[in-house]
């Protein structure tokens, strides 16, 4: 009997049965790419004349995933001196709209993160309002709310043969989310993490369990800004484990320009201590974490600060390659042209500058 073959041969099935290694995710938050389409801004490769449209883009410059985000009931907008057409709802950031972009991911094999934001428009650690249709809304009506929507908007794609990978539980949710502020002052406080944390941490509960109820294998985000503030992390995540709150990965937002302006100048620094509270996360809290949102400015008229932007989206993709427990990075909002907003990475003409091709550069794998 000839054992050595046998032996290759239950090496090779064991391999085969062996669960594989993911790859390390590097993605875009591309939710706003439609609309700039529906408003006839186009975006085009390095090279060509014909434009792309931007998920195919993405995938051809590299990019294995998209994040998109999701709001409850958005105001239909057109274009200046046109009337809005409700019936068009690219760029709205609806249900429609996200099936509408998970469908174009999908078919061209990537993955796909759903984020939603559990309001009308934009939610951030300065405001999360209610949604109009939830005001005045009990906290037990709140939480069937926000199960609903979510549920709603997670068959829908499942009903279209769309499974998420990752589903973010409210966006940038440091301060809570589901309460409504004037200024300053906040006015109606019931899922605000420092003044009602419980609420706040049965909210994110209602939106893993509503996940579940649909995708089982989804793996719900917790999103909170700032990623080099280990201590903020350590109060908000505490707070999550004290009430029971469930979840599965911590997302991260890692921006050293607004880091800046909190008089974080040193963006070496403010990069490393965001892969040091990686590591960090997972010691405390046993979570590994994604940086759901990254982005550097675009200053084409300052060639010395272009080249700095570039040299730190450099060192947040190595630095993130390489730290144990960060799964990935995505760029946000990155085909945005530098006007109001001037942390895209694509010019004027709708072309990748320096900052996009450091993004999606890959020194070494995982």
């Amino acid at each position: 009997m000839k054992i050595r073959p046998l032996i290759i041969l239950a090496a090779l099935l064991a391999a085969a049965c062996a669960p594989q290694a993911e790859p390390f995710w590097l993605g875009a938050d591309i939710s706003g790419s439609a609309g700039a389409e529906k408003r006839g801004e186009y975006y085009y490769n390095h090279t060509g004349d014909e434009p792309v449209e931007v998920t195919a883009l993405m995938k051809e410059m590299g990019l294995n995933a998209v994040r998109l985000r999701v709001w409850v009931d958005p105001k239909p907008w057109g274009r200046p001196g046109q009337p809005v057409d409700s019936t068009d709802f690219r760029g709205l950031c609806n249900k429609e709209d996200v099936l509408y972009n998970a469908r174009l991911a999908r078919d061209l094999g990537m993955e796909i993160m759903i984020d939603f934001h559990y309001s009308d428009g934009w939610a951030d650690p300065q405001h999360q309002p209610i949604p109009r249709a939830w005001t005045g809304h009990s906290y037990p009506q709140m939480k069937e709310d926000l199960k609903a929507h979510t549920v709603e908007v997670l068959q829908l794609l499942k009903d279209n043969g769309i499974a998420p990978k990752w589903v973010q539980v409210g966006n940038e949710t440091t301060n809570g989310l589901l309460w409504n502020n004037r200024g300053t002052e906040v006015t109606e406080h019931m899922g605000h993490s420092r003044l009602d944390p419980e609420q706040y941490a049965g909210f994110l509960d209602a939106g893993y369990e509503a996940v579940k109820s649909v995708f089982p294998k989804a793996v719900c985000i917790v999103h909170l800004d700032n990623g080099y503030d280990q201590a903020l992390y350590d109060w908000n995540l505490g707070l999550l484990e004290q009430y029971g709150t469930r979840y599965d990965l911590v997302g991260m937002s890692l921006y050293p320009y607004w880091a800046a302006g909190n008089g974080h100048t040193d963006a070496d620094r403010v990069i490393a201590d965001c892969m040091a509270n990686i590591g960090h996360v997972w010691e405390r809290f046993g979570k590994e974490t994604m940086i759901v949102e990254t982005g550097a400015e675009v200053v084409l008229d300052d060639e010395a600060r272009m080249a700095e932007s570039i040299r730190q989206m450099e060192e947040i993709v190595r630095a993130a390659r390489s730290t144990p427990h960060c799964l990935g990075l995505f760029y946000w909002n990155p085909c945005c042209r530098p006007r109001g907003y001037r942390l895209g990475a694509f010019d004027m003409e709708g072309r990748p500058t320096g900052i996009m091709d450091a993004f999606v550069s890959r020194p070494f794998n995982r």
